[in-house]
């Protein structure tokens, strides 16, 4: 009975605190969806005039590092950038004085994460395959690989969020590691094209695992060779989730 009663409770905390996040993201869902579309789609019709003429598969691999793209501006800049000014500037005092879980609250934030990264994610897909000819594979499958990609990137936006010692240095890490992970790990390209140094980053970089498995899956179809992606992707995700949880002391800050 007592299970039961924990069961019922952590629940009920969770439908609260994940109502929150939606009336937030409805407040500021025009923002959101101009955000999505504009830098994705800008970076994707700039690489295309700087590559001129493209094959089938090189428009296909644009369309989908920029997907990958949005997950990271959205995911991990925009969140990082949007947790550590709360922070600062004092919203969760607002939160520290209910009686509810830390890990109800760690779990919001990432489902909050969630719902502003998959606008964009949906917008490049959708707006990319029209604006290049180019049809790109679809399957029900897609939608949780989808959801478990951002996942596992979301993860690290609130980390950077809730550990940068103030806003400032947040912005300055979250625009690096934007244009590092998009440009020189194997999000835009293939790997074999990076140096073998990159190379070899790229494989602690959970954004790699997702450009391959979206790549796969969006031009070939699911296939039995991806488990492996899926599972170093949890893999990240509960790593992720174990740093935040043991790293943030959020009723202190």
């Amino acid at each position: 009975m007592r299970i039961m009663n924990l069961f019922t409770q952590i629940f009920i905390e969770l439908f609260i605190l994940f109502r929150i996040q939606i009336a937030i993201v409805r407040h500021q869902l025009w923002w959101i969806i101009a955000m999505s579309a504009i830098f994705p789609m800008v970076t994707l019709i700039f690489l295309n005039f700087l590559l001129g003429d493209s094959s089938q598969d090189q428009l296909a691999r644009l369309i989908i590092g920029n997907m990958v793209f949005s997950i990271l501006l959205m995911g991990m800049n925009i969140l990082g950038q949007d947790i550590s000014y709360q922070k600062f500037g004092g919203y969760f005092t607002y939160y520290s004085s209910l009686p509810i879980r830390k890990v109800n609250f760690i779990l919001s934030l990432l489902f909050y994460g969630i719902l502003t990264s998959l606008p964009s994610f949906i917008i490049v897909f959708i707006l990319g395959q029209r604006l290049y000819g180019v049809s790109l594979h679809f399957e029900w499958l897609l939608l949780p690989v989808a959801l478990l990609a951002i996942f596992s990137v979301v993860g690290i936006g609130v980390l950077m969020g809730f550990l940068s010692p103030n806003p400032q240095f947040t912005n300055i890490v979250a625009q690096f590691l934007l244009m590092f992970v998009t440009f020189l790990t194997p999000v835009m390209i293939k790997i074999t094209y990076l140096p073998i140094i990159l190379q070899w980053v790229s494989y602690v970089l959970p954004t790699t695992y997702v450009a391959n498995i979206l790549h796969e899956m969006l031009t070939v179809g699911w296939t039995a060779s991806l488990l492996k992606e899926v599972f170093i992707l949890i893999i990240f995700s509960c790593i992720s989730y174990l740093l935040i949880s043991k790293k943030i002391h959020w009723r202190l800050q």
